[in-house]
């Protein structure tokens, strides 16, 4: 039998750009979690900043969330724009970092640049975790086809501004409903780039009958965190 998973989410203050200070905000998250799984927001690792510079999986920058994640037997599930180049999750432990999903549904400006993915499951500890990135929460046809891999439970890294505070939880909920999984969304906080000066925080995990389990605050440097249970 599968035991019990902890799960965060994690809203850091992120800097534009800046992936090495970024890093270290991530580190400390992890330290702080103590979480198996912990996930953060949609571009984490440098801002929703749409013209920021690759992250490949073996940047020195992320030698702190390898660290901690060493240190604590964590998987961290960060954002970056990734080689593709895609709106990408970096999935980091303690023996280093790998691509592990590309957003599948790009916005028209995010178009542009990136190209789009295809939905993607990542297990941990028997548990299969299926993986989004903002707008494809929006698209049910997106947990339905990652649904279909077989999952447990459906994470998210996302970016809304404070007037679409409720919006995560709405998703949430209905993808509970629809397919019976728990689900953990981690919002950013604080201003970034792309217009979102003000964001909406309240990262939450919801469990698979669609109940809240936690939720963290308004505000960047915010933790929540809940356990999902066999």
């Amino acid at each position: 039998m599968r035991r019990a998973l902890s799960i965060a989410v994690a809203q850091p203050e992120t800097a534009a750009h800046d992936v090495a200070a970024n890093a270290m905000a991530h580190a400390a998250a992890v330290r702080a979690a103590d979480a198996r799984v912990v996930v953060f927001p949609e571009m984490s690792l440098t801002g929703y900043e749409l013209d920021a510079d690759v992250v490949a999986p073996g940047d020195g920058r992320l030698a702190p969330i390898i660290a901690a994640c060493a240190a604590t037997g964590t998987l961290a599930l960060a954002g970056a724009p990734v080689p593709g180049p895609h709106i990408g999750v970096l999935a980091v432990d303690g023996a280093g970092a790998r691509v592990a999903y590309a957003k599948v549904h790009l916005h028209h400006t995010e178009a542009v640049r990136f190209r789009p993915g295809e939905p993607a499951v990542i297990e941990v500890d028997g548990w299969r975790l299926g993986l989004a990135v903002c707008r494809d929460t929006g698209v049910p046809e997106h947990a339905a086809k990652t649904a279909a891999l077989g999952i447990d439970g459906y994470v998210a890294g996302i970016v809304h501004t404070d007037r679409e505070a409720e919006l995560h939880g709405e998703r949430a909920r209905r993808v509970a409903a629809d397919h019976g999984v728990w689900v953990a969304t981690a919002a950013f906080a604080g201003p970034t780039g792309g217009g979102f000066d003000r964001t909406s925080g309240r990262s939450g995990i919801w469990s698979a009958e669609g109940e809240l389990l936690a939720e963290a605050g308004t505000a960047p440097g915010g933790l929540a965190r809940a356990v999902f249970i066999p």
